[in-house]
């Protein structure tokens, strides 16, 4: 046993070998646990620019456990607890967290960035000798990318059910099994991202193939893993983009509607392909009801669910703004009594900020008093001794859907009357000391005259329906409802600036929303130029304001340097090479040049730069004519023979270009290999085979070296030329 700090590691079932490591990578980890606390971590992730820092040091990791209500009372037992990615979290929630790790190393770095913890204990060694030993009261079982490696742990035919019946004999009465994983039909692996193991595209659609002991599953193949080892009862809930770096948490009663889901390069570890737009992919899966088929990673609780509906973390932040928001069921005695949602503090210096909520309520109501914008209601609670924020939980259509709904069906002037309301109404006594800066077009929720239209966000898809079918009308002269007001100041604020910011930021999330211009919208606001420049100035300022100058994750991606593949990009150029990357052949015998009976060869590029020809000639062709492309170009002859022998490019009255020479042929073994350049879209190549030795039947054989130009570069070569050689006129 040793102890780091106040907390114990336990090595009696080490063997003494770290199977798994990440070898200097783990070191540098070590190093910077021991000498740094959790709040410079941020700082050496954006100076690292590395994804194993950010995976294992990021504090949004902990985003997948903190929204489960454990009380300080509960036994938690953290099932590959690796670099302590999660334990801290789990250790302020619950009242005792026992790791179980191979990795002594993994372990190490876990108990130094934790040493101040008192009710952790680290178990180092292999789950099957450890096992055993475990306490069989635990409250919750946590396997958090994880339940993949079943297979290495168990062995056998069955092992992800072994594993599984193992663990059910330590949880205590009523106590939960979590499990992160990936989706092995996640979305983002169809559009091109790799699975996230092996490094391959597509091994997991198709179904592991080429082997390896790791193996994620589907939500079907999971739920056949539960009832094949006896789990009574479990629940799915969606982390999105995934579990990895959650931001949103969704659950069968609560799914993504259009137009939430837009949020999915997330790809920090490796390159990546797309295939195609993912967000238009999950707007289709979305109305449709397939997101849970399609998420790209699960939890699943095997045992009793929660009342948490569905979680959106803000705490991509400077600490003192970073919340989590909830909705969740409100229940009086045994009877549901409708869905609250909550916005809870991320620690102690955001608390002033959820404070301020409840005062931007009144504030905002004040404003609109008399207007035709309802201010959700909010009140300050405590909740198992936690401050937050309290909301009714609104029924209705977002603006901003409604906006879509319009584009989608072409009708621009349904979308500009949305607009026009939209400014009129939150424009309201805008002399009034209070206003709302993220007045975006998510954040109203829109119901017909008389309907209850409490809450917050986006509502399930399923309940969202039933709004869609009233007619614009009624939605236009319905209820409007201010849903989330965060960012409210105490002081008047222009209203077409607001206005031109949610235009802004809503056509920037989606291509298909560009049927509407930015100028429109600057006309219809009459925002000027100088206004234009003082917004982007002013939205920098708020923007660092809200994150406190640190990095968000999209531009961590963006550091750490992982690029974006668009095959239609590949294909684009390749359709654009069979136009222009093509040979045409001429033959003149004596009347000149015909372009009816020119021909094409095919597969004469051998690679962008390599061009090579054999063509038979009749013996009664006098001039031969290539066309090595179709845009501006640099042209090596690197080989040119006629029935076996050299064709000599030196000699005059050979070799016709309708370009010039870059180095003309030399003696020193580049006589008959000139460079050419040309400032024309229709380059040709011209051999008089006057001068040659014909037969009846002729082999000709050439192979030329050829680099595309822009046309201001090939001007400015063909210039600076001495020698231009002029294709002959023929009849």
């Amino acid at each position: 046993m040793e102890e780091i700090g106040k907390v114990k590691l336990d090595y009696s079932q080490y063997s003494g070998k770290d199977y798994y490591s990440e070898g200097a990578v783990e070191d540098a980890l070590l190093d910077i646990v021991k000498s740094k606390s959790s709040s410079e971590y941020d700082a050496v992730i954006e100076e690292r620019k590395s994804w194993p820092f950010l995976y294992h040091l990021s504090p949004l990791r902990e985003n997948i456990v903190d929204w489960i209500p454990m009380h300080r009372g509960c036994k938690v037992l953290e099932v590959g607890s690796g670099c302590g990615a999660i334990t801290g979290a789990l250790s302020r929630k619950a009242g005792s967290v026992t790791c179980l790790d191979l990795s002594k190393k993994r372990s190490l770095i876990n108990a130094y960035r934790h040493r101040e913890c008192d009710n952790i204990t680290i178990h180092v060694g292999n789950f099957q000798d450890i096992e055993p030993g475990l306490d069989r009261d635990f409250d919750y079982i946590c396997l958090i990318g994880v339940f993949e490696y079943g297979r290495s742990y168990m062995g056998g035919d069955r092992p992800y059910e072994t594993y599984l019946t193992k663990l059910f004999t330590h949880l205590a009465p009523g106590g939960r099994i979590v499990i992160a994983i990936e989706n092995k039909y996640g979305l983002k692996y169809f559009a091109g991202c790799r699975e996230d193991h092996l490094g391959t595209y597509f091994s997991g659609i198709e179904n592991y193939v080429s082997g390896g002991d790791v193996r994620t599953f589907s939500r079907n193949g999971l739920e056949r893993i539960f009832l094949n080892c006896g789990a009574g009862e479990y629940h799915f809930y969606y982390p999105y983009p995934d579990y990895k770096f959650m931001t949103a948490l969704y659950s069968d009663e609560y799914l993504p509607g259009k137009g939430e889901l837009f949020n999915n390069l997330r790809n920090f570890d490796s390159d990546r392909l797309l295939l195609f737009n993912e967000k238009n992919a999950f707007d289709g899966i979305a109305e449709d009801g397939l997101f849970p088929l399609f998420s790209n990673s699960y939890v699943a609780v095997i045992g009793r669910g929660f009342d948490v509906k569905y979680v959106k973390y803000s705490n991509d932040r400077a600490p003192e703004y970073a919340v989590r928001t909830e909705i969740l069921r409100s229940w009086f005695g045994n009877r549901q009594e409708t869905d609250l949602v909550r916005k809870y503090p991320m620690g102690e210096a955001a608390e002033e900020h959820v404070r301020g909520m409840a005062a931007a309520c009144e504030s905002l109501k004040e404003r609109y008093r008399g207007g035709k914008l309802e201010i959700n209601e909010c009140e300050l609670v405590e909740v198992d001794g936690q401050l937050c924020a309290q909301f009714e939980f609104v029924r209705g259509i977002s603006l901003l859907e409604l906006l879509d709904r319009c584009l989608d069906r072409n009708d621009t002037e349904a979308f500009r009357r949305y607009f026009r309301q939209f400014v009129q109404r939150v424009g309201y006594n805008s002399g009034y000391p209070a206003a709302d800066f993220d007045l975006v077009f998510g954040n109203i929720l829109i119901g017909p005259k008389g309907e209850g239209v409490p809450g917050q966000g986006e509502m399930p898809e399923q309940d969202r329906t039933c709004f869609r079918d009233y007619p614009e009308s009624e939605l236009l002269d319905g209820r409007w409802t201010l849903i989330d007001y965060e960012w409210t100041f105490g002081k008047p604020m222009d209203m077409k600036r607001l206005a031109f910011r949610a235009a802004y930021w809503y056509l920037l999330e989606d291509e298909k929303r560009k049927k509407i211009s930015l100028n429109w919208i600057r006309d219809e606001l009459a925002v000027t130029e100088r206004e234009v420049k003082e917004f982007w100035e002013e939205e920098g300022d708020f923007q660092r304001f809200v994150t406190g100058n640190r990095s968000s994750m999209a531009e961590m991606r963006e550091k750490i340097g992982c690029r974006v593949m668009r095959p239609q990009d590949w294909l684009e150029k390749y359709q654009d090479s069979q136009d222009v990357n093509r040979v045409q052949i001429y033959e003149d015998r004596g009347e000149g040049y015909k372009e009816e009976e020119s021909y094409f060869v095919r597969e004469a590029y051998q690679g962008d730069w390599l061009i090579a020809l054999e063509l038979k000639v009749g013996g009664d062709v006098k001039m031969l004519r290539i066309d090595p492309g179709m845009y501006p170009c640099a042209v090596k002859v690197r080989e040119m023979t006629f029935n076996g022998a050299t064709v000599p490019l030196h000699k005059r009255k050979l070799l016709y270009v309708n370009g010039s020479i870059v180095s003309p042929a030399d003696k020193d073994g580049e006589r008959d290999c000139p460079s050419l350049v040309f400032a024309t879209e229709d380059p040709n190549i011209n051999v008089n085979l006057e001068r040659l030795e014909r037969k009846e039947t002729n082999i000709f054989r050439v192979r030329l070296e050829i680099v595309r130009l822009p046309m201001p570069v090939a001007r400015d070569m063909e210039a600076r030329c001495k020698r231009r050689i002029f294709t002959p006129k023929r009849n």
